[in-house]
């Protein structure tokens, strides 16, 4: 039986050799923690930007899971005596899952103080990410203002108000941290990641 050989993958981004995005990285200390945690289904999505994202932000972790083990979780959360912060919106439909309204987030915290929860999902896997780690509904929220358009093109009927889990974290750095040009060459460095996926795409569907 044969079997095609499988290609090599780059250490460093996990994509595949030939369409490594680690040049595309364009490295910012934030003063914010970030923990990351990603819908298994988003770990092999090309179109994804949480692992660019990730290479962004030095110090800052990926776990990856739908639901966690409590006890692992809580010990995730609040790394180093932070506040955590969950970046999600507070929907009426949460209460529609018996997810009650979360506690206020204390805005007066210093950005050091800080540890940002960001889930790196399709907004239905979110949301069920949400209801299945009842940790996660115990957090303060942190809503995000006056955002652009979203640069994410790639993905099929995207709205300007959906952003990609790249732009929603360094508008949400940028406000906690009250520098608003901040993280603009991580913006910069997900609009060539952008590119190069349609440069791709363009060029499969020229070969198909």
């Amino acid at each position: 039986m044969n079997t095609l050989p499988r290609r090599p993958k780059c250490a460093t981004c996990l994509r595949p050799a030939a369409t490594c995005i680690c040049h595309w990285a364009a490295p910012v200390a934030s003063t914010v923690d970030v923990l990351l945690l990603q819908h298994p289904m988003e770990v092999e999505n090309a179109k994804g930007s949480a692992r660019l994202l990730h290479l962004c932000l030095p110090g800052s972790r990926i776990e990856i899971g739908e639901q966690f083990d409590e006890a692992a979780l809580r010990a995730m959360l609040g790394a180093g005596g932070r506040q955590p912060v969950l970046l999600y919106p507070d929907t009426p439909g949460d209460r529609s899952l018996g997810i009650a309204p979360p506690p206020p987030f204390n805005a007066v915290l210093a950005p050091a103080q800080i540890q940002l929860l960001v889930l790196d999902a399709t907004w239905r896997k979110s949301r069920k990410m949400l209801y299945l780690n009842p940790a996660l509904q115990a957090l303060p929220r942190l809503p995000l203002r006056d955002t652009p358009p979203s640069h994410y093109l790639i993905r099929k009927a995207h709205a300007p108000d959906q952003l990609s889990t790249l732009e929603a974290t360094c508008y949400a750095l940028a406000q906690l941290e009250g520098d608003e040009h901040r993280y603009d060459r991580v913006i910069a460095a997900f609009d060539g990641f952008i590119a190069q996926q349609q440069g791709q795409a363009a060029r499969g569907s020229t070969a198909s």
